[in-house]
């Protein structure tokens, strides 16, 4: 999806990709709380409503891998290299607007015609109809970075507690419950442990040797 976002839209969805950060957190985040190696989260924005974090949890500090500060730095860089302040900014100078950042930027760029490369918008006097180009991830909400951050740290063997402690969840049941998601190579893999353990312990009859009612 970086691939084809501009700025600001891809340092936002790399903080939100690589951190976690819940909507009303990215639209909060301030260059204060940004010391090269982790975000401290200190405060939240919802519908222009400024607010401090759900829970005492949320207040803990989120890491910043390498590959993620050197998008931070980069924009900051362009930005005039702010000391302070909001990290994503409206041309008054206000706090962005992410609704706006989705309509305006992210949508236009994963959305486009397959034939003419058009975004929708501009596709009205086109001698064809707009076929969305399959080739471009599909946008699937400002939650779906968390959900999969917890999934991919989940397979890449990260412990259930330290993937609690990154998304600052209260218990950790929320996160293995809600976030983490299975995806269909864990179910293949799982299937083919079934079938080894069935091959070194005798597999079962083909059918059963007595009939039965199925519920």
């Amino acid at each position: 999806m970086l691939t084809y976002l501009p700025q600001p839209a891809y340092t936002i969805a790399a903080l939100a990709a690589f951190t976690g950060l819940r909507r009303a957190e990215l639209a909060g985040s301030l260059w204060e709380n940004y010391d090269g190696s982790e975000l401290q989260v200190m405060r939240t924005i919802w519908e222009g409503h400024v607010d401090e974090p759900k829970t005492r949890r949320s207040k803990a500090p989120v890491p910043v891998i390498p590959a993620l500060a050197r998008i931070l730095d980069a924009y900051r860089a362009q930005r005039g290299n702010p000391i302070s302040g909001p990290m994503f900014v409206s041309e008054a100078g206000t706090p962005l607007n992410l609704n706006n950042v989705l309509n305006r930027m992210i949508m236009p760029a994963l959305n486009r015609c397959e034939a003419c490369r058009k975004e929708r918008s501009e596709h009205v006097q086109a001698d064809h109809e707009f076929k969305r180009d399959a080739l471009r991830p599909e946008w699937h909400g400002w939650h779906a970075f968390r959900r999969g951050l917890a999934t991919n740290l989940h397979r890449l063997g990260v412990n259930d507690k330290t993937i609690q402690a990154i998304l600052r969840h209260s218990n950790v049941a929320t996160t293995m419950n809600i976030y983490v998601k299975t995806v269909s190579t864990d179910s293949t893999a799982a299937m083919k442990l079934l079938e080894t353990a069935l091959c070194a312990n005798r597999a079962p009859d083909a059918t059963p040797s007595t009939p039965g009612m199925v519920n």
